[in-house]
C-alpha cells in the first residue's frame, strides 16, 4: 500500500482504485488526522506527514455506502525528523510540482540575481500578485474534491485561494525554501481561506497572495508579510 521516505516526511500511496468506488486514505498521529481523496487512474500519490515525529498509522479506506467507508488496508511508522522543514518541500498532492514544470521554470527565471530567499520570495509574490486573478465563477461553484494544479493556474491566469496557494507553495518549493500550504479563517474574508507560511530568516511567516492580489490588482499598496493574530489555522500542508 505504502512507501515513506522518512527523511523527507513523505509517505506514497499505491493503490488501483476500483471503478466507481470512493477511496480515501487517512494519516493520523495520537487524535488528528488529515484524510484525503485517491484519485482513478494515478499509480502513486505523496502525502505529507505533518504532525510532528512520532507514531503515524496509515488507513486505506473504500466507501460501502453514503458516507461510510470500511478499512481495506493498514500500516503504522515512525517519524523521526531533525528538521521538520523538510516536509514543506516536497511535491505532494494538493501541491504538486516537477523540475520540469512551466511554474518552476517562471521561478528560476524571476529569481535570477537574486541573492537572499527574502528577495527570492518577494520576486516570486511579485508576480503571482500581478498576474493571477480571482476565479469568481469557479468560487460560486468549486467541488468538494477540486485539488489544485499549478500549471493550470499559470496558463488560465486565474484560480481561488487555494489555487493560488498552492502555485505559491509550489514555486518556492522548487528553490527549496520550506512553505506550507495553510487552511481556516481569516478577519480579512468571510468564508473557508488559504493562504501560506513561508519559512524566512529563521521563523514562519504568514503571507496571503490571495489577499494582495486584490489589493495590487486594484492599484492599491500591499504589505507582503501579514499578522498571524487575523489568520486562524486548520489543516497545514
Amino acid at each position: 500500500m505504502n512507501s515513506a521516505d522518512l527523511s523527507s516526511g513523505v509517505v506514497s500511496i499505491s493503490y488501483a482504485v476500483k471503478k466507481n468506488v470512493k477511496t480515501k486514505v487517512m494519516i493520523s498521529k495520537g487524535k488528528e488526522s488529515y484524510t484525503y481523496n485517491l484519485l482513478a487512474g494515478k499509480t502513486e500519490e505523496k502525502f505529507p506527514l505533518q504532525l510532528g515525529n512520532g507514531e503515524y498509522t496509515i488507513a486505506l479506506l473504500e466507501n460501502i455506502s453514503g458516507k461510510s467507508y470500511k478499512v481495506v488496508k493498514q500500516s503504522s511508522l515512525q517519524l523521526k525528523l531533525k528538521d521538520e522543514n523538510v516536509i514543506y518541500l516536497n511535491s505532494v498532492q494538493n501541491i504538486s510540482w516537477t523540475s520540469t514544470d512551466k511554474a518552476t521554470a517562471k521561478a528560476q527565471e524571476l529569481v535570477k540575481g537574486k541573492k537572499t530567499d527574502e528577495e527570492r520570495v518577494k520576486a516570486i509574490y511579485n508576480f503571482i500578485t500581478t498576474t493571477i486573478v480571482y476565479d469568481n465563477k469557479l468560487a460560486k461553484a468549486v467541488p468538494s474534491d477540486y485539488l489544485p494544479d499549478i500549471e493550470r493556474t499559470l496558463t488560465m491566469k486565474k484560480d481561488i485561494c487555494y489555487g493560488y496557494a498552492s502555485l505559491f507553495a509550489a514555486m518556492l518549493r522548487s528553490l527549496d525554501i520550506p512553505t506550507k500550504l495553510v487552511m481556516g479563517n481569516t478577519e480579512y474574508v468571510d468564508v473557508y481561506h488559504a493562504w501560506n507560511e513561508v519559512y524566512l530568516n529563521g521563523k514562519w511567516v504568514t503571507i496571503d497572495t490571495t489577499l494582495d492580489a486584490g489589493t495590487v490588482q486594484s492599484k492599491k499598496n500591499a504589505v507582503m508579510i501579514k499578522d498571524s493574530k487575523m489568520y486562524t489555522k486548520a489543516k497545514q500542508y
